[in-house]
């Protein structure tokens, strides 16, 4: 039986398909990369934003579409979209899916299809998710071979008012150290492993629930010393402000496999709004943090993601953020405005903003980061800089795309190398020739 998957959202929905195809797969089920070409489709949704309950929406429907013109035969719905909307009747608003599971049931997989073999109808959504994989757990690695997502933690509990992922994904629930270091061999055994990349919705906050301490320092030091034959970058996503530790910063500075890239969402400036938005932090803590990171991190890359248009934020909030932003000339910047999500405390704060306003700011944002990003990406010219081949082109001239350590795979920018000598997983060193507002082109050093 052929089974096609679809991966919607961001990476940590992404290794919760990875985990989904693994257990297709030891249960003997053959997994189809061609949707229209399966007998059965299940799709594994995102709904954190009203955008990405669209697209899980819209998705579906084209899913519908293909079951009534006979091209697939049955259709399941898993993630965070039936579990968030768990009390509603989505078999009614949607009686072509056969089966809807939450979060929490992605190893019930098996039992489901055999469910919907028979014709019956599943609905399948823990009140609470508590499920947490392990290095047990089978995994089916869909990134390219040279890098894979840990993910060292699930859920949340920092309760940002304008977020559903606590109620989606339950409470913070971290992985044991040896768990974690466990699967990275195993996966580095299996392939040729040049990066790792640890995610969680909250990752500084790792190992507080199980060791009454933040261990993320830990972790990152026993992964730096592991002896693997081609593992030479960590990288760090989704980390919270509140929560960063001397320790921490002191490991990421002492082990070079750590890359110097910190993926740190601020959400805003203003105190009145990082208030409203119990965010756990105000203006001069973040400000104190980021001159301590820059200090002691040589060559840091830091990344944030911003909001604009949150209840409440005035013109002078915006400009206090925008007056922030090009103080401290991030290196890499991603900015959404407000989503009003039914469910979240800030759905029902007054001042709300108009989607004009919302727009207007976020446009002004970005041009301001754009401006910002060329100025630092033309500091690289006639420089030498390290480069991870993610892909080779191929055409009348060959050439190979690649990333820094300061760029993340799908969120950060790209090195174009003119050359036909790169293999997809090399480490090269790259002569920048030219920069644009947030891609490199280069040659080859040779």
């Amino acid at each position: 039986m052929r089974i096609g998957i679809k991966s919607l959202g961001c990476p940590k929905n992404f290794v919760d398909s990875e985990v989904i195809c693994g257990e297709l797969s030891e249960k003997g089920y053959q997994i189809s990369n061609k949707i229209n070409h399966s007998d059965m489709v299940i799709i594994n949704t995102c709904s954190f934003i009203r955008d990405a309950v669209e697209e899980s929406v819209e998705e579906i429907l084209k899913l519908v579409k293909l079951k009534k013109e006979g091209k697939i035969k049955h259709i399941i719905v898993t993630g965070c979209l039936p579990q968030r909307y768990k009390d509603d009747n989505l078999k009614q608003e949607f009686p072509e899916v056969d089966a809807f599971l939450g979060v929490g049931e992605l190893l019930d997989i098996d039992n489901a299809i055999k469910s919907v073999l028979q014709s019956k109808q599943i609905y399948k959504i823990c009140p609470e998710p508590k499920f947490l994989y392990n290095h047990n757990t089978p995994r089916t690695i869909l990134t390219p071979q040279h890098y894979t997502y840990i993910k060292i933690s699930e859920g949340c509990q920092n309760n940002c008012t304008y977020c559903l992922i606590p109620q989606i994904r339950g409470k913070h629930r971290s992985r044991k150290i040896e768990d974690i270091i466990e699967e990275v061999k195993m996966i580095s055994n299996k392939q040729n492993l040049s990066e790792i990349i640890l995610i969680g919705q909250d990752t500084t906050l790792y190992g507080f629930d199980l060791y009454g301490e933040y261990k993320l320092a830990e972790l990152l030091k026993k992964l730096s010393l592991l002896e693997l034959k081609n593992l030479k970058w960590i990288r760090l996503l989704y980390t919270h402000p509140a929560h960063y530790t001397d320790k921490l910063i002191e490991v990421i500075t002492k082990y070079p496999k750590i890359c110097p890239y910190l993926d740190l969402p601020l959400q805003h400036i203003s105190d009145k709004i990082l208030k409203r938005m119990n965010r756990l932090v105000k203006k001069n803590d973040v400000i104190r943090l980021i001159n301590k990171l820059r200090d002691r991190i040589p060559n840091l890359t830091l990344r944030t993601t911003l909001m604009v248009g949150f209840p409440g934020e005035t013109n002078k909030d915006f400009k206090e953020l925008l007056n922030f932003v090009k103080e401290f000339r991030f290196e890499r910047l991603g900015a959404f405005i407000f989503s009003r999500e039914e469910g979240a405390p800030a759905y029902d704060f007054s001042q709300q903003i108009p989607l004009r306003i919302k727009k207007e700011r976020l446009k002004e944002l970005m041009l301001t980061q754009q401006s910002i990003s060329k100025k630092l990406n033309n500091g690289y010219l006639g420089k030498e800089v390290e480069v991870l081949v993610d892909e080779i082109k191929l055409g009348k001239a060959k050439i190979s795309i690649g990333r820094t350590k300061g760029d993340a795979p799908e969120i950060d920018g790209k090195v174009i190398i003119k050359t036909d000598k790169a293999q997809v997983g090399d480490i090269i060193k790259v002569k920048v020739l030219e920069a644009l507002e947030y891609d490199l082109i280069g040659e080859l050093k040779e």
